[in-house]
């Protein structure tokens, strides 16, 4: 049986097949229309993305760094370095013209990072309206420097031996308590030559004299590098050279404090600069007298 015997005739042969031009051509109409709503739908958002990126929301002002606004330039954290100096640094940092979630903000903070103070930058960015939170995290000052004990700090050290000098970081906020180290930082006592190796050396010091002395240490005498003294409540203690045997020097402390007790008001210092010797240096008429344990 052939396809055109399953039809009765052929005038209904001829309807069916119109009938299925008239199914396809709706059908290609319908495919067309669904593409072109499908491009007209892209092109809309392609451009609402774009408007909305443009909002002014999105960018911050050219003028920014130059007249840093607080509703727009946040700075937190900073202790040391006052902010009128952080201001006065990121003034000449190009503002981008760019919106803020695509910024390079890495030059600000480059600027930030190169203050004495600052150890690490932190900066948050928020939209409607662009604002950026800088978060700053300084270094910790373990060592204040003093050419005399009756004056104030000139120079301060972190504990991994940054030198923290200048009036825009000193004096110290008072809730940092430093060990405060007199050196005039010239001829052998010049303290900018420190590192950490010495920030650490003299801590180390400082720790040993109060666990042994069960006292807080006043001050540490480097003026004279070769020839340490350190001050306690109770009496200034003379260590001698700071070698690799300063430290069982230290540990000889309980043995001889019990005797300026006995003594009070007349020892100058306490030597144990010597060899397995403890002195007590004695105040006179002459100063030359010293009394020996």
């Amino acid at each position: 049986m052939t396809e055109y015997e399953e039809f009765e005739s052929p005038e209904e042969l001829l309807k069916t097949k119109q009938r299925e031009r008239e199914v396809r051509k709706g059908r290609k109409k319908q495919s067309f229309f669904k593409g072109l709503l499908r491009f007209l739908t892209g092109c809309a958002i392609i451009a609402g993305v774009y408007q909305f990126s443009a909002l002014d929301g999105w960018y911050l002002p050219q003028t920014a760094f130059k007249n840093p606004d607080p509703a727009r330039v946040q700075i937190v954290n900073n202790r040391i370095v006052k902010t009128d100096k952080i201001k006065s640094v990121i003034k000449d940092v190009q503002v981008p013209k760019l919106p803020l979630y695509m910024a390079n903000l890495n030059e600000l903070k480059y600027k930030l990072i190169s203050l004495a103070p600052v150890e690490d930058v932190y900066i948050r960015r928020y939209a409607f309206p662009a604002r950026i939170l800088i978060i700053i995290r300084e270094a910790v000052p373990v060592i204040s420097i003093l050419p005399d004990e009756k004056v104030k700090p000139v120079a301060a050290f972190t504990k991994d031996g940054r030198l923290i000098t200048g009036a825009d970081y000193l004096p110290l906020p008072p809730e940092y308590a430093t060990i405060r180290v007199l050196s005039y930082g010239n001829k052998g006592d010049d303290y900018t030559k420190w590192d950490a190796a010495k920030v650490l050396q003299i801590e180390k010091i400082a720790r040993y004299v109060e666990t042994f002395a069960r006292e807080s240490v006043e001050y540490i005498d480097l003026r004279n590098p070769d020839d340490v003294y350190v001050k306690i409540k109770t009496v200034l203690i003379r260590l001698g050279k700071p070698d690799e045997d300063i430290f069982g020097r230290i540990k000889r402390i309980p043995t001889i404090l019990p005797q300026v007790q006995k003594v009070k008001g007349k020892v100058k210092y306490i030597d144990l600069s010597w060899e397995k010797v403890n002195y007590l240096k004695l105040r006179s008429n002459n100063e030359n007298s010293t009394g020996a344990d």
